[in-house]
């Protein structure tokens, strides 16, 4: 008998539900998994930021009036550890101000209690969809194709096309990765960069990458430039530490 492929399905959104009052978290969970959607429910804006640092979550529904702190100070140390995610908040704070607060913070969405949950369901649907409309253009975590070209010791890179134009003429793909770290290093001039950051920022707060493979795309963009006799002295291993970019030869970094 012919085999069948099972249709596939779409992985569910994990939505974070940062709200201290329990009966009102377990309802909202509990509509949002029936929704097709999973949920981390979290008490205090502590758990919240714990569960944030290990895992990935695509929404949060935040309170603004928390035990152990507020809302928004919370979404501030979120942003301080480069621990980005869409926000909608919770509260009963009906004022004007609290909700510009919210928006002007970085906020995706406001919703005031009581609330529907129809409504908070379209709010959350609406989020995800702009959400995903707004990662379409990423190559990497730092790099859309969006971003216009630019110079890199003397090679010209191409975001939209993915491309690498040389001196001699010579037009090659460039991976994903190498761009994310060339564009890094071309915004940071000067700075001494660590392992942990670059990869942060090329991959992600979340990625499980080791510091050899960082190592091994930075010696794949080494070869490139040499085989197309570019000299890359001005970018520099920082040994015990990471790399250095240092197009004015101001620093003794890595030297």
């Amino acid at each position: 008998m012919p085999t069948t492929t099972p249709p596939r399905t779409e992985p569910k959104p994990l939505i974070v539900i940062v709200e201290d009052e329990a009966e009102l978290a377990a309802l909202v969970s509990m509509h949002l998994e029936k929704a097709g959607m999973h949920t981390q429910v979290c008490n205090r804006a502590a758990h919240a930021f714990k569960f944030l640092k290990k895992n990935f979550a695509n929404l949060l529904l935040l309170d603004i009036t928390l035990p152990d702190q507020s809302g928004f100070s919370l979404l501030e140390e979120l942003k301080a550890a480069d621990i980005t995610i869409p926000v909608i908040f919770l509260t009963g704070n009906i004022e004007e101000v609290s909700k510009v607060k919210g928006l002007e913070m970085g906020g995706d969405d406001y919703v005031t209690k009581p609330f529907s949950y129809a409504e908070l369901l379209a709010r959350i649907r609406a989020v995800l969809r702009r959400t995903e409309d707004k990662t379409d253009l990423n190559v990497t975590k730092n790099v859309k194709i969006s971003d216009e070209p630019f110079d890199f010791c003397g090679a010209k890179i191409t975001p939209v096309r993915l491309e690498i134009s040389f001196p001699d003429g010579a037009v090659q793909k460039l991976g994903r990765k190498e761009l994310g770290i060339l564009a890094y290093l071309n915004a940071h001039p000067g700075e001494v960069i660590t392992r942990k950051a670059l990869i942060h920022s090329v991959w992600g707060i979340h990625a499980d990458v080791r510091s050899r493979s960082l190592d091994q795309y930075v010696v794949k963009v080494r070869e490139l430039f040499s085989e197309h006799g570019l000299d890359l002295s001005k970018f520099r291993t920082v040994h015990g530490i990471g790399y250095i970019f240092d197009p004015q030869g101001v620093s003794q970094e890595g030297r």
